[in-house]
């Protein structure tokens, strides 16, 4: 509803898959790419899997997955042009927060997450995540 509202850009889910500078296939949880961005692509790679590494990036950890790996496909996303990262830690209630300058903050317990600058007005609530069985 954000991306909507807000215009400046495009949501996408984990079914998208970006081709990212280093050759890596990735397809994040959530994501979200300017459309200045978007318009610097041909219509032949608006076609396709998208050859770009998304402005913004969320991952959430499911039980099955290794949060040291995780961490590492957030730097990777850093090194590849991304702007922001999010990586959602249900488990610990955690929010690694991934920032374009490579700094990395964890938030425990938080109850929601705000995007700006990047994505001005966009906040997440967190509670849903961080209920038991989700």
């Amino acid at each position: 509803m954000w991306t909507d509202a807000d215009g400046t850009g495009v949501g996408f889910d984990s079914s998208a898959l970006f081709i990212l500078p280093n050759g890596a296939k990735r397809s994040p949880d959530a994501a979200w790419v300017s459309k200045s961005r978007l318009a610097s692509l041909t219509e032949a790679e608006r076609a396709r899997f998208l050859p770009l590494c998304p402005d913004f990036v969320v991952e959430l950890r499911s039980a099955s997955d290794s949060l040291a790996e995780l961490q590492e496909k957030m730097r990777e996303y850093l090194n590849n042009g991304a702007r922001l990262g999010w990586l959602l830690d249900p488990t610990t209630q955690s929010v690694y927060v991934y920032g374009a300058d490579g700094a990395i903050e964890e938030i425990k317990g938080a109850a929601r997450v705000e995007g700006a600058p990047l994505l001005a007005g966009f906040v997440l609530d967190l509670q849903g995540i961080w209920e038991v069985g989700f």
